[in-house]
């Protein structure tokens, strides 16, 4: 009561001054943001804030240090320019920069409007050491295309991120949108004109928008309206090349849910990178509500195209179940300036990267062998990380360190964790439950609108489950012992062994065991970061030895291409010779080529195991 008092008072008192608009509590009236796509300056956006009028003396104004998935502290402010806060009679009000994202408003009951300038993040990614990750950057390419994740372009006022906010956007006429962001018709003077509107903060950001000549394609899976919009800057790909792909993954997910239904709408904005011209290299993808941001190469081929975005969105689509259906209050409640991280980092990434590849094996995409060879370059890389850290401990505290160099270990480590503990709840309760089952129940008992307490949620689960469960949580995600994968792959009558298998002279597949080292003259030398095969071993070569003459050659790009064309036609008895350099000394070798084979880990299915084994992996993996 004292409140609506206190605003009376100050409506009469500058109304009296003759005040340039009537005075409305900040809480009832939107925020009203104009972002003009048109007038671009020096590749830079403006943005004009006009907020509701405020009782308070001082107001402090904020641009995002870090937004939910990203995980990282990106400073979105270190992009705004040209900061300016005015008055009723346009006269400028002092304000404070307070840090890299906040600014501190003087006289805010006269505030009228803020004014400032926006530069992208794509085109400055090579010159910035911790550049933000491209799903989650912004572009402005005049006339062309404009990435708007709106946490770099659109701010808030402390104490005020429930408030609505009504956005207008001045747009080329003919470049599109397409967001899940709702579209409005509050203003719309012309056709150059967006609006949208969101209930608060969050869903601002929680919406991007891509702007970009058309080229979508929109299709329905069970229920929910698929768009997907394509921003290809040499017009290599369109949104068609790539829907049938996406219709046929999408489809198996939603049928690998079942009857997890929580959004009607869902928004695929790809952005495909040029690699000749300063743009986005942070390649992958960052979850919403009800979208995703993808940023790919415009030169991948279609083929490994089409097999990232399958793996990218449906990593992201799943964030429908974690962190956005189920989470804690550190994710309802984020702070996008001061975060509270959340411990459960092994659900929100590790799930969801889990499920990723699990649907995939349970709908058919990929064979059991793939997605055993999936989980064991999982194993293979989390050792690159710390693998005795706390994961709830890491996770807590992801934004410092030693922690945020491990943070990628979600993805690896976080997915091993998922898998454990889906075959121990298929082990208890006789292949009936697994962790679908189980994020199902928790999205009934949570859900989108009802957060978990933090520290509560592992009890949770093992009430819900079982002790064994429990002993799992303690001793590998919140205790420190190095999971025994071997131990869980035997629970469904598998086991880790190594084999050989045949690869290429010169090549693994597609990957080479050379590489090109481009700073000094162009010398091909033997990668280190590879296991070498029989050819190499045999001739007692070594990772970083620079090949100088193979068969009396000298060797540099151009003539070793002819020679790895010959290698295609080798028999095992051939004989070859070559010239490396090794510290500073030259060494050759002669000796048969042999027939190449590698040393490598697989999981193979064991002998004499008992049908109730077979039953609970097929249940595991086709259930």
């Amino acid at each position: 009561m004292k409140k609506n008092v206190l605003i009376v008072v100050l409506a009469l008192l500058l109304n009296a001054c003759g005040a340039g608009k009537a005075l409305l509590a900040i809480e009832k009236s939107p925020v009203i943001i104009s972002i003009d796509l048109i007038n671009i300056v020096d590749d830079k956006v403006q943005v004009v804030v006009d907020p509701g009028a405020f009782s308070t003396s001082t107001v402090v104004f904020r641009i995002p240090k870090t937004v939910p998935g990203t995980y990282s502290s990106d400073n979105y402010g270190k992009y705004i320019e040209a900061f300016k806060a005015t008055d009723y009679k346009g006269n400028v009000l002092e304000s404070t920069k307070l840090d890299d994202n906040s600014w501190s408003i003087s006289s805010a009951f006269q505030l009228d409007r803020i004014e400032y300038l926006v530069n992208d993040t794509y085109d400055t990614e090579n010159d910035v050491e911790d550049a933000v990750f491209s799903p989650a950057g912004t572009n402005i390419s005049a006339g062309s295309n404009f990435m708007l994740n709106l946490h770099g372009f659109v701010g808030y006022f402390d104490n005020f991120k429930e408030v609505p906010y009504a956005i207008n956007i001045n747009k080329p006429a003919d470049l599109v949108a397409t967001t899940s962001l709702a579209f409005t018709t509050d203003r719309k003077p012309d056709s150059q004109w967006d609006a949208f509107s969101a209930k608060r903060y969050f869903e601002v950001i929680d919406n991007p928008i891509m702007y970009a000549r058309p080229n979508t394609e929109t299709f329905e899976i069970n229920g929910i309206t698929v768009t997907l919009s394509v921003y290809s800057p040499n017009n290599v790909y369109k949104a068609s090349d790539l829907k049938e792909r996406m219709v046929s993954m999408m489809g198996a997910q939603k049928k690998f849910l079942g009857d997890v239904d929580s959004t009607k709408e869902y928004s695929i904005l790809l952005y495909m990178s040029d690699v000749n011209v300063p743009d986005a290299h942070g390649y992958g993808a960052l979850e919403h509500h009800t979208s995703t941001v993808v940023v790919l190469p415009e030169a991948m081929d279609i083929g490994r195209l089409e097999q990232a975005m399958v793996d990218v969105v449906s990593h992201e689509f799943f964030h429908i179940v974690t962190p956005l259906s189920v989470h804690s209050k550190e994710i309802q409640y984020f702070d996008f300036n001061d975060p509270k991280m959340s411990e459960h980092l092994w659900m929100y990434e590790g799930t969801t990267e889990y499920f990723a590849n699990l649907f995939q094996i349970q709908q058919g995409l990929i064979t059991e062998e793939d997605f055993y060879e999936r989980m064991l370059g999982k194993i293979t890389n989390s050792k690159f990380y710390d693998d005795s850290m706390s994961f709830t401990k890491m996770s807590k505290n992801i934004l410092e360190q030693p922690y945020e160099p491990n943070y990628a270990n979600v993805y690896e480590k976080g997915a091993l964790i998922n898998m454990c503990l889906d075959i121990i709840l298929r082990e208890k309760s006789n292949g009936e439950k697994g962790m679908l089952w189980l994020m199902k129940e928790l999205s009934k008992k949570y859900g989108t609108d009802v957060p978990f307490e933090d520290a509560a949620l592992f009890g949770e689960i093992i009430s819900m489950t079982y002790p064994e469960v429990g002993a799992f949580f303690n001793k590998h995600v919140i205790g420190t012992t190095p999971i025994d994968y071997d131990e869980y792959f035997a629970k469904v009558g598998l086991a880790t062994k190594e084999v050989e298998e045949a690869t290429g002279y010169f090549f693994d597949g597609q990957v080479p065991y050379m590489d090109v080292d481009v700073q000094n003259d162009s010398v091909v030398f033997i990668r280190k970061n590879i296991t070498l095969n029989s050819f190499f071993d045999d001739l007692k070569l070594k990772g970083g030895d620079i090949f100088r003459t193979i068969n009396g050659k000298d060797i540099n790009l151009e003539s070793l291409r002819p020679i790895i064309g010959e290698s295609f036609g080798w028999t095992p008895e051939t004989v070859v010779n070559m010239t490396v350099e090794r510290d500073g000394e030259l060494i050759s070798v002669e000796g048969p080529v042999g027939k190449p084979v590698k040393k490598a880990t697989k999981v193979v299915a064991l002998e004499g195991v008992s049908q109730e084994t077979v039953k609970l992996r097929n249940a595991w993996l086709k259930n």
